[in-house]
């Protein structure tokens, strides 16, 4: 795991997650109505670094969030 990487992709998810007005606990709940078991608190490790993405989390939240791949994995 490259800690940059995952540092830039969550402050990427932490963004984008804000400009769609959404609380970590909401994305959180949106997840799991869709049958992504991720907590509140996977969010936030997600956001600061502390947890990697898995794919079928990523390709999820790009949906719930209607953004690009480009826009959650910009790591410049």
């Amino acid at each position: 795991m490259n800690i940059s990487v995952e540092k830039a992709i969550g402050k990427n998810l932490r963004r984008l997650r804000e400009e769609a007005g959404l609380t970590q606990e909401l994305l959180a709940a949106k997840l799991q109505i869709n049958g992504c078991d991720l907590t509140r608190s996977a969010v936030a490790k997600i956001e600061v670094g502390q947890r990697h993405m898995y794919l079928d989390e990523l390709i999820l939240i790009k949906k719930i969030l209607g953004v690009s791949y480009e826009d959650m994995l910009n790591i410049e």
